[in-house]
C-alpha cells in the first residue's frame, strides 16, 4: 500500500507533518489561489483566514488565474485588486490543514508554532462527462479536479543577535 509521494522532503522529518488530497473534485484554478494566500502562514492563523473567507468578511486575491474576476475592495490588504470568496475550496483546503494539526497532534509537536512550509496545488486528470447540444451534436463537459499536498513545520525559535564586542568595523 502505496501512501503517495510528496514533492519535497522535509527538513526535519521530526518537527514537520504532512497532509495532502489527491483527485479532489473541486476547481483547480480557485484552489490555487486558495493554498498560494495560506503558503507561510502560521496555522492557526490560516485556519481563521479561511473560515473568514467562508464568512466573506476576508478575500482570496487573484493573482494568476484573474480573467473577468471582479475588484473588491477587501482586495486592498493584499496589494490585489482581483479577488474572490472560493468556499468549496475553501472548505477542501481547510479540512487538509486540520488533517495536518491532528498529525502534528499524534506526532506531538508544538501546536502554536507549526508554519505551513510548502504548499502546492497540482492539476489531477480531467473527470469526463458530455452535454448534448442542439441539431444532435454532442460536446465534452468536464471537471477539473486538483492534487493539493501541504507539509508544516515547527517555527525555529528566534536567535537574538551577540553583542557588538570584538566585531570589526566595516571601512
Amino acid at each position: 500500500f502505496n501512501m503517495g509521494k510528496y514533492s519535497i522532503d522535509p527538513d526535519k522529518d521530526s518537527k514537520s507533518c504532512k497532509a495532502r488530497g489527491s483527485h479532489l473534485r473541486v476547481h483547480y484554478k480557485n484552489t490555487r489561489e486558495v493554498v498560494g494566500a495560506v503558503r507561510k502562514m502560521k496555522l492557526s492563523r490560516a485556519l481563521t483566514y479561511l473560515t473568514n473567507v467562508m464568512k466573506k468578511t476576508e478575500i482570496i486575491p487573484f493573482r494568476r488565474y484573474k480573467g473577468d474576476v471582479g475588484r473588491h475592495a477587501q482586495g486592498k490588504q493584499h496589494g490585489q485588486p482581483q479577488g474572490r470568496w472560493p468556499v468549496k475550496s475553501c472548505q477542501f483546503v481547510y479540512g487538509l490543514l486540520k488533517n495536518a494539526e491532528s498529525n502534528a497532534d499524534t506526532k506531538g509537536l508544538d501546536m502554536d508554532s507549526l508554519i505551513i512550509e510548502h504548499a502546492q496545488c497540482n492539476r489531477a486528470p480531467r473527470m469526463r462527462r458530455r452535454t448534448y447540444r442542439a441539431h444532435g451534436r454532442i460536446n465534452p463537459y468536464q471537471s477539473a479536479p486538483c492534487h493539493v499536498e501541504f507539509i508544516l513545520s515547527e517555527a525555529d525559535a528566534p536567535v537574538a543577535r551577540p553583542e557588538a564586542s570584538g566585531r570589526i568595523a566595516k571601512k
